[in-house]
């Protein structure tokens, strides 16, 4: 089986309801929309969320925190994904990225001490957590922070 031999199970699918298309459609004169209204007008319908003049729901709950603009977000790596480098490597965020480690860098990397080290490694990130520190100076690698 191939993806362009695949097939929708019989009746598993609705028709698309034709309207406007004459009375032999069941769907003649006011084409599914009733008589007059809102509803029967073009672009007639209310906006997402409208509950017809009551406070919507939005409006009721509390609003809660903020959001901080100038929050920097890290790509986080353990240091058990580590042990996949050889001994001696530099370990940098554009190796991670090419590697496969980490998919996106933001606003650089950290790097956190879960895991178990097994490689005396050198490796450059914007921040370190101190079990990660211990364990790579442990290990007798260094760290840099970049």
């Amino acid at each position: 089986m191939k993806l362009h031999e695949l097939t929708y199970t019989e009746g598993s699918r609705k028709d698309r309801k034709r309207i406007g298309r004459g009375h032999g459609s069941g769907q003649g004169k006011t084409a599914g929309k009733g008589h007059k209204g809102q509803n029967a007008r073009s672009g007639g319908g209310v906006r997402l969320g409208f509950e017809g003049g009551q406070t919507p729901l939005f409006r009721r709950l509390p609003k809660r925190g903020f959001t901080n603009i100038n929050r920097k977000e890290y790509a986080i790596v353990n240091l058990d994904q580590l042990n996949k480098f050889e001994d001696g490597t530099v370990v940098t965020a554009e190796l991670l990225l090419e590697t496969g480690v980490i998919k996106k860098l933001h606003s650089g990397l950290k790097v956190l001490g879960q895991g178990q080290l097994e490689k005396k490694l050198t490796v450059k990130a914007a921040k370190f957590s101190k079990t990660a520190e211990e364990q790579i100076a442990a290990q007798g690698g260094s760290i840099e922070v970049v």
